[in-house]
C-alpha cells in the first residue's frame, strides 16, 4: 500500500509561484515514477509532468514547458512541482500520483496510487 499526501497549493495572482510537494509513504519509493496530473472545474484530469524513479528523466505536458519542474527526493520519499509564471488557466486541483512499474507514461492507467489533490488557484 502506498500513501501520498500533496501540499503547497492556494491562491496565488498571476505571474507568481508555487511549490507543490508529495510525500509518499513506502520503502520503496525510489523505485517508481512520479506523475503530477490536474483537473480543472468541468474538465477531464489531464497530464502535467512526469520524473522517472532516478529522476533522470522528465517529462511535461506541452502547456507547462519552461513554467514547471519536476523533481524529487528520494531520501525524502518526496516528489515536487515548482510552478512559476502561473496563469489562471492553471487553476486545477493538482493530484500527485505513483507508478509501481516505472513506466514513464503520460497515461493515467498507468499509475497505481493517487494522492487527495491540492486546490490552485490563480487569479487574473
Amino acid at each position: 500500500q502506498v500513501q501520498l499526501v500533496e501540499s503547497g497549493g492556494g491562491l496565488v495572482q498571476a505571474g507568481g509561484s508555487l511549490r507543490l510537494s508529495c510525500a509518499a509513504s513506502g520503502r520503496t519509493f525510489s523505485s517508481y515514477a512520479m506523475a503530477w496530473f490536474r483537473q480543472a472545474p468541468g474538465k477531464e484530469r489531464e497530464f502535467v509532468a512526469g520524473i522517472s524513479w532516478s529522476g533522470g528523466r522528465t517529462y511535461y505536458t506541452d502547456s507547462v514547458k519552461g513554467r514547471f519542474t519536476i523533481s524529487r527526493d528520494n531520501a525524502k520519499n518526496t516528489v515536487y512541482l515548482q510552478m512559476n509564471s502561473l496563469k489562471p488557466e492553471d487553476t486545477a486541483v493538482y493530484y500527485c500520483a505513483a507508478d509501481l512499474y516505472g513506466r514513464n507514461s503520460y497515461m493515467e492507467r498507468a499509475y497505481d496510487y493517487w494522492g487527495q489533490g491540492t486546490q490552485v488557484t490563480v487569479s487574473s
